[in-house]
């Protein structure tokens, strides 16, 4: 029998996903809009608060595009008949999530430009550092704007560039030379799908073909839910261009040495799924390195090691094979309960679904238990899981995270709080263990990550305040995010 338990929304201690880009031409005609509906799925965990498509005949009426967008869940907006209706060879797709001040229908991506060079459709993942400043000067020069995402301020400047190019992908280069911060861009052209990533690599997008279709995406877990190959991924910098004519051109003239590549490591602790392979790294071998390097670190006695659903569990098994200690199952998660973390305002958050969480008393009653989770923010649901496992008959908690100590917010798009909301900013590990309840606590160590993910660059602004790039001087996140 298991122990029910409600973790309230309130009590929000979640990172927020980031958001998923997909794009689709095919050479051959075929309507896209079904199979950019099914990557869309596949990419859902990367953001689950609006949706939308857009396809474009390249056959027909140069620059006519049709799209659909809205607030909620994929499957919830795009009903067959709305699927049916939406007829192109080429397309792309986007989910999202927001932060506080852009949760709104008009927000939703694609964005779709019409200008006098034709029509570009555009999905952004990732976040501007200078989205402020080139706003004002682009509103300063009678640019009106029907969003408040940074993603529109790059769809402007690559509408502009185009007047002075001799093709789009030019204009997304010459726009990359001004924006700063993280991206990766599927841009669609009436007859050309583009794309883009920044310079850092801090968001994936890779490359993958079926059949006579060539398909640009977040992650590579996308493809194998398609039918796709894996080709490869785009390179930090690098520009691609997709067409029947030439199929894929590369510009790398965008990209920096490796040594200064700030890949987003939380994609492979918790935001990518584990099946998905980022850079010619496994995400789910990251994970199951993350919990080895945990149990050779900070070692305890017990008798089972359980993970948090979901992103906790691949840890898990990692310590359970370093350790010797058998790796359970303690938690079961409603699968139909919604991600609640992902609501953009608190008060939404305060009155938004609660996530149901059922422990597992067998699994866990007169033992020793050592719990995985990927990351501690605020505190305040770690208290409650610890408090679920001993309700249940756990005898000792000893709580392991795989990843460092949250000490700086983030500005590329992971939206990490502000320092004074960190629990560790504001507490010494063994302060935090007791406010949680646990009878030990120990992170990953930051000297753990090169070795996690195969000694890519990564970022590590969120651990130790060096940032890739300078932060902007007025934080405006979440007013011009994704």
């Amino acid at each position: 029998m298991a122990d029910q338990i409600y973790i309230q929304s309130d009590n929000f201690d979640k990172l927020r996903e980031e958001c998923g880009v997909f794009g689709i031409y095919d050479f051959d005609g075929s309507d896209v809009a079904s199979t950019i509906y099914y990557g869309l799925l596949t990419l859902q965990h990367r953001g689950q608060e609006s949706c939308g498509i857009a396809v474009s005949d390249t056959s027909g009426p140069k620059g006519r595009v049709m799209s659909a967008k809205d607030m909620g869940l994929v499957n919830e907006y795009f009903t067959p008949e709305k699927i049916e209706s939406l007829n192109g060879d080429i397309g792309v797709g986007h989910v999202r999530y927001s932060t506080a001040g852009s949760s709104t229908r008009e927000n939703a991506q694609p964005l779709v430009l019409n200008y006098v060079k034709g029509t570009l459709g555009l999905a952004h993942n990732g976040n501007l550092i200078n989205a402020a400043e080139l706003r004002h000067e682009l509103e300063y020069t009678g640019a009106i704007f029907q969003t408040t995402i940074d993603s529109e301020v790059i769809a402007y400047h690559i509408a502009r560039e185009r007047l002075n190019s001799k093709s789009v992908e030019e204009a997304v280069g010459r726009a990359m030379n001004k924006i700063k911060g993280a991206y990766s861009l599927i841009v669609m052209s009436p007859r050309k799908l583009i794309g883009a990533r920044d310079p850092f690599g801090f968001k994936p997008l890779c490359i993958g073909r079926r059949d006579n279709a060539y398909i640009l995406s977040s992650e590579s877990c996308a493809l194998d839910t398609i039918g796709a190959s894996f080709i490869r991924d785009v390179l930090p910098g690098e520009i691609v261009t997709i067409s029947p004519e030439k199929g894929i051109i590369s510009d790398t003239s965008h990209c920096i040495p490796d040594v200064k590549h700030a890949r987003c490591v939380f994609e492979y602790i918790y935001f990518a799924r584990p099946d998905s392979y980022i850079d010619g790294k496994s995400v789910y071998n990251a994970r199951i390195l993350a919990g080895k390097h945990l149990a050779m670190d900070s070692p305890v006695e017990a008798d089972l090691v359980v993970g948090v659903p979901e992103s906790g569990n691949t840890a898990a098994m990692g310590y359970s094979m370093e350790s010797g200690i058998p790796y359970g199952t303690a938690f079961v998660k409603n699968a139909y309960v919604g991600r609640t973390f992902i609501k953009p305002k608190q008060k939404n958050r305060e009155s938004s679904v609660q996530v149901k969480l059922n422990v597992l008393k067998e699994a866990v009653q007169g033992k020793r238990v050592i719990m995985i989770d990927d990351s501690i923010v605020r505190g305040t649901t770690s208290d409650r899981i610890v408090r679920m496992l001993r309700d249940a008959g756990a005898t000792e908690v000893h709580m392991r995270v795989s990843s460092p100590p949250f000490l700086w917010p983030c500005y590329f798009g992971t939206d990490v709080p502000a320092r004074e909301q960190l629990i560790a900013y504001n507490h010494t590990v063994e302060e935090v263990c007791k406010i949680i309840g646990a009878d030990s606590l120990a992170y990953l160590s930051v000297d753990r990550l090169e070795s996690m993910v195969g000694d890519l660059g990564i970022c590590k602004g969120c651990f130790t305040g060096a940032y890739p790039m300078d932060p902007p001087v007025d934080d405006i996140r979440g007013e011009y995010q994704k």
